[in-house]
């Protein structure tokens, strides 16, 4: 279309179309305007014609329909009538009649929960009970597997290489009907000769057996294997004169001089010997006068502290008279009960070795007077009769009191106790059938001579 077309009006005269639409927007806009304003201005009429919203009618001024619809304020109660004097007292026990009532039930509930307090506590008290014993037993039985695992070895049980050895052909002689003739007797002579007792004692069992026979006494085996076991139970108890066990005289203190060749388990002795003394209630000093031997006190220092006992020790290769003359010192001054003193354990063929250990008695008895008062000889029972010729010189030298004889156990050898009581008269002490304390054991004639000839073991 062409904009240039031009209009004639009778207005604005001639006119371009482009005017003419321009002026009809105009037109346009100004008609919007004016009908915006006429309906605002109705619009404020009507909110000014408009009243406020009316209070609601009071309740008369309502229908009668609505007045009925609204609800109604309750009745009033009639007042009760007045009760009567009788009445009155009735109603009085009723309530007395149910306060005793409520306070009975209340007492009824306080009863039963308190025998249901001690219910529960007699049954927590029993439980107690129940579980202490139970406590207790399991101690005791704890107690008993400790005794028994401490109780070491029976004697019977450590004879048992030695019955296996000549106490076997000696029950092989007697057993059976045999009659007990010459050559019972020629056969017994053997036996005993090639066992471990010694020559002498050997002879006194043979002369003692034969003498009986001469009398008639042995009618049988089984009396003469009753003859052999009463002799050698008096040789051992040294017709009733031996002591069994290490006896703490009055003495304070009480000094043990321990002596043996080496290898005889003497400081292991010692320390035994600690552990039992300790377990009777005594106080006990250790003093390590093996001094010569390589480790001798350090072992003799576990043993003390496994017993909880002091000890009292030198240098290594010092002289041990003045090692035990300290022992025995500090022993009168700590009034400790015992002191043992271990000793070098050379061998007793050395003369200048058995006159240092009578220089360790004379010294002990200037650091107390009357010391030592025990001298123990620990003898190895796999020396068999060395054993006695080892006994006899000590003896000799230092007055030996008692014997302990070790490692009965490892042994056929153990008759050689037999020929160490019968030669030197001298006690045998103790006697070892094992490694635990337990198993040094005091030693018991008789019950030495029924492990020996039991035949059941």
């Amino acid at each position: 279309m062409n904009s240039n077309l031009a209009l004639s009006t009778p207005l604005f005269g001639t006119l371009t179309l482009n005017d003419a639409i321009g002026i009809a927007l105009v037109a346009a806009l100004v008609l919007l305007v004016a009908a915006a304003a006429v309906a605002l201005v109705r619009k404020k009429r009507r909110e000014k014609r408009v009243p406020p919203p009316a209070a609601p009618p009071p309740p008369e001024a309502r229908p009668r329909e609505l007045r009925k619809a609204a609800p109604s304020p309750p009745p009033a109660r009639p007042e009760a009538p007045a009760l009567s004097k009788e009445e009155q007292e009735e109603l009085h026990k009723e309530e007395y009649r149910r306060k005793k009532e409520e306070e009975r039930a209340h007492k009824e509930r306080r009863r039963l929960e308190r025998e249901a307090e001690l219910a529960r506590e007699r049954e927590e008290a029993l439980r107690r009970e129940r579980e202490a014993a139970e406590a207790l037993a399991r101690k005791q039985e704890e107690e008993r597997a400790r005794v028994a695992a401490e109780a070491g070895r029976t004697l019977a049980a450590g004879l048992a290489k030695t019955r296996g050895g000549f106490m076997a052909r000696l029950n092989a002689l007697v057993s059976g009907g045999k009659v007990v003739d010459e050559k019972i007797l020629a056969d017994l002579e053997e036996v005993l000769f090639t066992a471990d007792i010694g020559v002498k004692t050997a002879t006194h069992l043979l002369e003692g057996a034969r003498e009986r026979a001469r009398r008639n006494e042995l009618n049988n085996p089984a009396a003469l294997r009753s003859v052999l076991r009463a002799d050698i139970e008096r040789i051992l108890s040294l017709d009733g004169r031996g002591e069994t066990g290490l006896v703490v005289g009055p003495e304070r203190p009480f000094v043990v001089m321990v002596v043996g060749v080496n290898g005889s388990g003497k400081t292991t002795t010692i320390g035994k010997l600690a552990a039992k003394v300790k377990e009777t209630g005594k106080s006990v000093l250790l003093g390590a006068g093996d001094t010569f031997r390589a480790a001798a006190g350090e072992q003799l220092e576990i043993w003390a502290e496994r017993v909880g006992a002091p000890v009292v020790r030198g240098k290594e290769g010092s002289d041990p008279a003045s090692v035990c003359y300290e022992a025995v010192k500090q022993g009168v001054e700590g009034a400790r009960d015992v002191v043992l003193c271990d000793t070098a354990g050379r061998l007793h063929t050395k003369a200048p070795l058995m006159d240092e250990l009578k220089k360790v008695k004379r010294v002990m008895a200037k650091a107390c007077p009357g010391a030592p008062h025990e001298v123990l000889l620990v003898l190895d029972a796999t020396n068999g009769q060395n054993a006695i010729a080892q006994a006899r010189q000590f003896h000799e030298a230092l007055g030996v009191t008692g014997i302990v004889l070790t490692k009965l156990d490892g042994t056929a050898k153990g008759g050689v106790v037999i020929g160490i009581s019968d030669e030197l008269k001298l006690p045998v002490r103790y006697v070892g059938v094992g490694e635990k304390v337990a198993d040094l054991r005091p030693f018991s004639p008789h019950e030495f001579v029924e492990a020996l000839f039991d035949e059941r073991a």
